[in-house]
């Protein structure tokens, strides 16, 4: 009777132990599908949200065409700031001789020179050289940052071999590429407005920003002058049109994002003066501020403006340009690990860091074709600090990329329609139209690419899309700012 009680016990305590198993287990997979709807929910949310048919792109696109006309009639009436570039005459190539460029767009800056060898000669030869700008020289005094710059190109020309020449007696020119919103007073000179893509140096808003590149030069004892200064799409649309004269616009998709064009003088109703012989000239977008209540926006795109250096400004920028898109990606991770555990029950710390997600980690990982995603998992670990993540969550990392990328894209190509339209290049049959594209964003990221020019072919249609070539432009800002300093050489007249 005893052996049987004890019997009886251990089957009952085994039967009990199985229950309480499979309970554990049944709750175990409940709080996981639990995870994964909620993440689900999330995911779909944000597609909705960033949702770009092609009416919406039609609708940005008009927008878009819509400011450009309100740009060109006052200083005010428009969020695009349609800025005159003074460049009235852009490169024919008969230019010659030995010129220098300094382009400032982003967290690095170059320097070039380029000799020039007339029609025949073309670009005889160039150098270039790249240089890192330190963070806290981004947010600093002026003089710092001017001095830094100016040394780097100090040293450049102090580089310069025998297959460089420069004419006895004749003073270096320079062609500065400055890709910050400037209202210009001349060819070269012009006043800053406000600095973008995380630059917030102080004391040079309202300065002319020539004034300041020149005292530092002085400082660094380089005899040297700024005959051009152009925003990176006027240098890019100077460069395009020397190799290609069917070029309209001039397109930067990188770190930022601008554009520029060929207006007809007598378009440009708030310009003051004579118009200039050419009856052409180039405006500077400054299209990073456009905004429209038809652009799709989500709650992480308003957060991460209220946390700008510029809230309320560059709307346009924030949704499509390289220095954004990754944070975005960032911050709709950070909430799928609060309120999805996606990456395990704690918040990785890592996540929580703004900006810890630059784009070209987020162009990796949208490009990971591997079976395994084994290069999502291995930028996770890298730069936001998850470890061990599992497939499905990786494969939702991807979702999220895509999401975002391909928002940004189609709305990039929205802005090229818009320009298109004011040109009245949207329509079939029309003559060749050629887009110069700059920018490591638009170069690199393939599937960003691919989503602009599908887009534009989806909107244009067929026939007009045929005339339409998007070409790469690299280096396109730096040697066409060294071209309109050729163009507006000093010794021209000589």
């Amino acid at each position: 009777m005893r052996k049987v009680l004890i019997r009886t016990a251990v089957i009952c305590a085994t039967a009990a132990a199985a229950v309480a198993v499979t309970a554990f287990v049944v709750r175990r997979r409940r709080r996981i599908n639990g995870r994964w709807a909620r993440a689900g929910a999330v995911l779909k949310e944000l597609e909705e949200q960033c949702a770009t048919p092609v009416e919406k792109v039609k609708e940005v696109a008009d927008a878009m065409t819509k400011e450009m006309h309100a740009g060109l009639e006052s200083e005010d009436g428009s969020m695009l700031k349609m800025l005159i570039s003074f460049v009235d005459r852009l490169p024919t190539g008969d230019e010659r001789g030995l010129f220098y460029a300094l382009d400032l767009g982003g967290t690095n800056f170059r320097v070039l020179r380029v000799q020039l060898g007339g029609k025949e000669g073309r670009v005889v030869n160039q150098q270039c050289e790249e240089v890192s700008i330190p963070q806290d020289l981004m947010v600093g005094g002026s003089d710092e940052l001017f001095d830094f710059i100016a040394s780097a190109l100090a040293n450049f020309v102090a580089s310069e071999d025998e297959d460089f020449h420069l004419p006895n007696g004749k003073q270096r020119e320079l062609g500065f590429t400055f890709s910050f919103p400037v209202k210009q007073t001349s060819i070269a000179s012009g006043t800053l407005i406000k600095w973008t893509k995380g630059f917030n140096v102080n004391g040079t808003v309202g300065k002319d920003v020539v004034g300041e590149l020149t005292r530092a030069l002085q400082r660094q004892g380089i005899d040297m002058q700024v005959t051009a200064l152009v925003n990176d799409t006027v240098g890019t649309l100077a460069g395009g049109i020397y190799d290609d004269n069917d070029v309209v616009a001039a397109i930067i998709l990188g770190t930022g994002t601008n554009a520029a064009y060929v207006e007809r003088a007598d378009a440009i109703k708030k310009w003051q003066g004579p118009l200039p012989n050419s009856g052409e000239m180039v405006i500077n977008m400054e299209w990073g501020n456009f905004r429209s209540s038809y652009l799709p926006t989500t709650d992480y795109d308003h957060a991460l403006d209220a946390e700008s250096l510029n809230p309320g400004q560059q709307i346009y920028e924030k949704l499509i340009s390289g220095m954004y898109l990754g944070e975005i990606v960032r911050r709709v991770l950070l909430r799928l690990a609060v309120e999805a555990a996606l990456f395990g029950d704690n918040v990785p710390p890592q996540l929580e860091v703004p900006f810890v997600l630059q784009t070209p980690v987020m162009s990796a990982m949208h490009h990971d074709t591997s079976a395994d995603l084994k290069v999502v998992g291995a930028k996770m670990q890298d730069f936001l600090g998850i470890s061990n993540s599992s497939f499905k969550a990786r494969k939702l990392v991807v979702q999220v990329c895509d999401i975002v990328a391909k928002r940004g894209a189609r709305l990039a190509a929205a802005g090229i329609i818009g320009i298109l339209k004011k040109l009245g290049c949207d329509r079939p049959n029309m003559k060749r139209t050629v887009i110069a594209m700059d920018g490591g964003l638009y170069e690199h990221y393939t599937i960003f690419r691919e989503s602009l020019l599908a887009t534009l072919k989806e909107v244009l249609g067929e026939e007009a899309s045929a005339s339409v070539l998007v070409i790469m432009a690299n280096d396109g800002s730096g040697i066409g700012a060294s071209l309109l300093a050729a163009s507006h050489s000093q010794y021209l007249e000589d």
